[in-house]
């Protein structure tokens, strides 16, 4: 099933009204129609999608519950910045257990377990991977998303100056800088992984 079909079957099986469903996709992507997407922005409906509760037929079984896409989103941050080698959901499970002695279900599903496992990571990631958490009151929105926060700490890690750092992300969307508006969550995914790619050495 390809994955625009996936998001059809998904806003059947939620029972998503049409006002509903292009609101959730305006809240994601800025649009207002899943045709209009990109492909990184399908998935990362998709990715919405299952977090709502949305099952595919066949996928493969990972970590499931409320928390879940939180938890991954800062395990891949961790293996874009070159900390985490095994990207697989069991091996988030496995570090969480260490970290914190909690099971998948608890952490993916209990609010006062999933801040435990969601803070181990985001420790993990400040200490070892130079990710600032901290919010100051000269920055901007842009600068207090996660995906900036991420990229940020990949762009330093490659041995690049900050204040280039607008131009090579424009660059990896391909979009020009003037009169450019802000990377959008699914933008700066892109950009995480393409930032990844370099930062763990991969040629394409």
């Amino acid at each position: 099933m390809s994955v625009i079909a996936a998001i059809h079957v998904a806003k059947r099986q939620l029972g998503l009204d049409d006002e509903t469903y292009r609101d959730l996709i305006e809240r994601e992507t800025g649009k207002r129609s899943a045709g209009e997407l990109t492909s990184s922005e399908r998935r990362r409906l998709l990715q919405v999608f299952e977090g709502m509760g949305f099952k595919r037929r066949g996928k493969k079984p990972g970590l499931d519950g409320r928390f879940a896409g939180k938890l991954q989103a800062l395990w891949i941050a961790g293996w874009n910045l070159g900390l985490v080698r095994d990207r697989r959901d069991t091996a988030l499970t496995a570090f969480v257990k260490r970290q914190t002695g909690l099971d998948a279900v608890r952490f993916c599903h209990d609010p006062e377990d999933a801040k435990k496992a969601i803070e181990a990571l985001k420790s993990w990631l400040a200490r070892d991977g130079g990710v600032s958490w901290a919010i100051h009151q000269h920055q901007t929105l842009v600068q207090q998303t996660n995906g900036y926060r991420i990229a940020r700490a990949q762009w330093v890690k490659l041995g690049r100056h900050p204040r280039d750092m607008q131009a090579g992300v424009m660059e990896i969307l391909g979009r020009n800088i003037v009169g450019s508006e802000p990377p959008n969550h699914a933008e700066w995914i892109d950009v995480m992984n393409a930032l990844g790619r370099e930062i763990r050495g991969e040629t394409s």
